[in-house]
């Protein structure tokens, strides 16, 4: 948990990466996101959060429904030397673009007033995703007793909490489908963040060893495919929350 340590994992899964490819899969959407909030129109700012959102889908279905049946029928050096490969890439990937999907849709909702008493249902927001998050980071990488977790952890719940308590008192329902998509959401960053990145630095610290278990690698290689897996579908609910909001009704 060290700044080091943190640092040296970063460059290393880098490395294994590609550092090309690790730059450009987080600069692009960052750079993109940041186009959208700034200048953009409406209609490219809604460009940036679908695209987003289309490739961070479509990546965990195919994880999910293609590339874990086909996993699973490898042996463990086999699935260990996938995985191997595989989640350097993914580690970059995919928290990019859930970050650029989430934080584009939340500001296009404001931008285009359909999300009523915002700051109140932000700050719960906040709440409810950097709280788990952060547990299960602790209790996954074994950082519970670790003060370098501790003074985040406590930071961000003792920031998050007073910020809800602050914006209480404004607190009332806003539009019932931007609800259901910030509780989506929420499921898909504890997910995403407490379980399946944790997931991919234990198997990034099992390659790094000197004599890694393959069995392990690919253990929680396939859990993560599983998980991808519940991410697509999660995804596929929280689209049809927009067609919803978008159109007044379900298209069936």
């Amino acid at each position: 948990m060290s700044t080091a340590t943190v640092r040296g994992t970063i460059r290393g899964m880098g490395e294994r990466a590609n550092p090309a490819f690790a730059a450009a899969v987080v600069l692009l959407p960052v750079a993109a996101l940041g186009y959208a909030l700034t200048i953009a129109t409406v209609e490219q700012h809604t460009y940036v959060h679908v695209m987003a959102g289309v490739l961070w889908t479509g990546i965990d279905i195919f994880i999910g429904a293609v590339l874990g049946p086909v996993i699973g029928g490898l042996d463990d050096e086999q699935s260990s030397a996938v995985f191997q490969r595989l989640t350097p890439k993914t580690a970059f990937l995919l928290p990019s673009l859930a970050f650029v999907t989430i934080a584009g849709g939340i500001t296009l909702a404001q931008r285009i007033e359909i999300f009523p008493h915002a700051e109140p249902w932000l700050a719960l927001f906040t709440a409810a995703n950097l709280i788990p998050i952060l547990l299960l980071l602790g209790w996954r990488l074994n950082a519970w007793r670790d003060r370098r977790w501790q003074a985040p952890f406590a930071l961000a719940t003792v920031g998050s909490l007073v910020w809800v308590a602050s914006t209480a008192g404004e607190f009332a329902m806003t539009e019932p489908t931007v609800a259901v998509a910030l509780g989506i959401v929420t499921i898909l960053s504890v997910q995403g963040f407490g379980f399946l990145l944790p997931g991919e630095l234990r198997m990034y610290r099992e390659m790094r060893s000197a004599n890694p278990d393959h069995s392990v690698i690919a253990a929680i290689g396939k859990q993560n495919a599983m998980l991808g897996g519940v991410q697509g579908f999660f995804q596929l609910l929280l689209i049809l929350d927009m067609v919803y909001l978008r159109y007044g009704g379900f298209p069936f």
